[in-house]
């Protein structure tokens, strides 16, 4: 039993898991934008249990979407990283009632909020989004464990970091 658990431990930490390298993708931006990014990750973990985590790596951004399956098309939200701040994506976004004008962005489905702190996904207006969102969604199954699915990394990448 030890020796299973001595090698799960070693795989659960190797740089080739998920975790791992989703925290070494989020290494590569201004601490600041980083710890933003953790920090509104961990809440939408809160919140989304069961959520299956798409990870994009992508030329301009890093996205990580949530979604009831590891298909992108059924994904609701997503966190993105840019070089200068983070934003909650809505991902049929356009479609959604916004009374108080929060959602920012003109095109034809997707939406986002720009976070100045955590505390920004708190406010009433962004959760009452957030519930339609959901509301309008394929549920989520709330008893599957987390996953992370790495979906694409771009071989050419823009800085993570300004200049």
């Amino acid at each position: 039993v030890l020796a299973l658990f001595a090698l799960y431990g070693r795989a659960c930490m190797s740089p080739n898991t998920p975790d791992a390298r989703l925290a070494g993708f989020m290494a590569k931006y201004r601490p600041e934008v980083g710890a933003l990014a953790r920090a509104a990750l961990a809440t939408m973990r809160k919140r989304l249990p069961g959520a299956v985590e798409l990870v994009y790596d992508n030329y301009n951004a890093l996205a990580i979407g949530f979604g009831p399956t590891e298909r992108s098309s059924d994904a609701i939200f997503s966190i993105a990283l840019s070089p200068h701040w983070v934003s909650l994506c809505f991902l049929q976004g356009a479609g959604l009632s916004d009374p108080h004008n929060v959602l920012k962005g003109s095109g034809k489905v997707a939406r986002h909020v720009v976070l100045q702190d955590v505390a920004t996904l708190d406010k009433p207006a962004v959760r009452d989004l957030m519930k339609l969102a959901l509301a309008q969604a394929t549920p989520l199954n709330t008893a599957a464990p987390r996953k992370i699915v790495i979906k694409s990394v771009s071989a050419k990448q823009r800085s993570r970091r300004p200049g």
